[in-house]
């Protein structure tokens, strides 16, 4: 073979393997019958990604009344089923950095915020003197643009502006979605949605 029709040999498997990598890479990682969800993006730790599968309410709730939100820790997953069952989403989630972080158990919907504006808890201001004592809703806010508060003091599941979290033990306690993802959320949940982190 002429180095002519090697280095053209060669640069079509490079072609080739480049193109098959770009569109494995372009393709959905998980298509769900009933949702249109999805893994997080590559930066989300690849153990979780065959725990990320659909589940069933029965074993977690009695009822749907008000519509359920179960948050599984492990998995980093967080499902919700309508009252009708009509509708079931499952979303990747970033969770408490740690285990003294994370509260377990039963709680419900009692607020529900657009465009919430964020506190440090006094926690968090021990633990970090040097952040602020008030952000506003926009940009830099960690509550991202909607926020579903709990029955529970200080704990909440909202959005976020910094996507790298999904997926991860990020959290000072709270559960977070991607902004796109708690919009939807926020418009289905109601006061009084069930909800059990586990």
């Amino acid at each position: 073979m002429s180095q002519g029709h090697e280095n053209m040999f060669n640069r079509r498997r490079f072609l080739s393997t480049a193109a098959a990598a770009t569109g494995v890479l372009a393709t959905p990682a998980l298509a769900l019958d009933n949702s249109t969800e999805y893994l997080p993006p590559a930066t989300t730790n690849r153990r979780n990604a065959s725990s990320f599968r659909s589940l069933d309410w029965q074993p977690y709730f009695n009822n749907l009344t008000n519509g359920a939100i179960l948050v599984d820790i492990t998995s980093r997953a967080l499902h919700f089923w309508t009252e009708d069952e009509s509708v079931y989403k499952l979303y990747p989630t970033s969770v408490p950095l740690t285990d003294d972080l994370t509260r377990l158990g039963r709680t419900e919907v009692v607020r529900k915020v657009e465009g919430p504006e964020w506190r440090p808890t006094p926690s968090m201001k021990e633990r970090n003197p040097e952040w602020p004592d008030f952000v506003p809703a926009g940009p830099d806010n960690p509550l991202g643009t909607h926020a579903l508060y709990l029955s529970w003091t200080y704990y909440r599941i909202h959005g976020t502006h910094d996507t790298r979290k999904i997926g991860r033990r990020s959290s000072n306690g709270c559960i977070g979605l991607y902004n796109e993802h708690i919009a939807e959320l926020f418009g289905m949940a109601k006061h009084g949605t069930q909800v059990l982190l586990i």
